[in-house]
């Protein structure tokens, strides 16, 4: 008995959500680079190495403007014409490229000429422990006395009142989310990609931050606002029982 194998011809078969993947991979790879390492990422990588500074300065410039704004949005602090787009928008931008760059760009370093080639585990701990205990405190008492400045903050009983009300919610934040992040970098990130994963860490914790501190500034407001009237309505009924006397 004998068995004939007919020839059979395949085609190509388009495959479902084909286009949507090219374009996912045309966009991954324009952003990353592929292997070509000419992408936007590859290149903001390059300018950190050729200009540090000035690049973290940008960087973070253009990311705590966008982060004023988004946080107004979110806790729907409007100016009077009901925009959320207000002046703080580019104070927090001078804020982000003059001191929060040249400060993380400091203590990053320190930190890392600290460890540098350590890779034990004890050595991780103890950079988890520094970055927490260390560098943390001290962005965080400087982002929350310019945050005051900006919100209007004059003297130096108000600033520390603002930092005494905001420090520790703040640190709860930077103790939870800082050894995630920092022990994922060091896991699976090479040293010049911490630089703009921790801005983007940054980001999404700094907009959280900022809109809980406008939400109680807000009630803390709305409150005075609401005591002025109770007492206002007070003296009124008072003045009318004496029969205007």
């Amino acid at each position: 008995m004998s068995v004939r194998f007919e020839k059979e011809t395949i085609r190509d078969a388009p495959i479902p959500g084909g286009r949507r993947t090219d374009i996912a991979h045309e966009v991954g790879e324009r952003l990353t680079g592929g292997k070509s390492q000419t992408g936007y990422l590859a290149a903001y990588l390059q300018q950190l190495q050729k200009n540090p500074l000035r690049t973290k300065m940008l960087t973070s410039g253009t990311l705590a403007g966008l982060q004023e704004a988004l946080a107004s949005w979110i806790a729907r602090d409007s100016s009077k014409n009901g925009h959320y787009i207000s002046s703080r928008v580019p104070k927090m931008a001078a804020y982000g490229a003059f001191i929060s760059a040249p400060l993380g760009h400091l203590l990053i370093n320190i930190l890392q000429r600290m460890f540098s080639g350590r890779t034990s585990l004890r050595a991780k701990i103890l950079q988890i422990l520094f970055s927490n205990l260390i560098i943390s405190p001290i962005q965080n008492v400087v982002y929350l006395s310019s945050m005051a400045l900006i919100a209007g903050a004059r003297t130096f009983h108000q600033v520390r009142a603002t930092v005494r009300a905001g420090f520790f919610p703040v640190m709860k934040v930077s103790w939870i989310v800082s050894p995630l992040s920092l022990a994922f970098a060091q896991k699976f990130l090479p040293e010049h990609t911490w630089v703009p994963f921790f801005n983007v860490v940054a980001f999404v914790i700094g907009t959280y931050i900022n809109a809980h501190t406008k939400k109680k500034r807000l009630a803390a407001l709305r409150k005075k606002y609401d005591d002025d009237r109770r007492t206002s309505s007070g003296r009124g009924d008072d003045y009318s029982r004496r029969g205007g006397y």
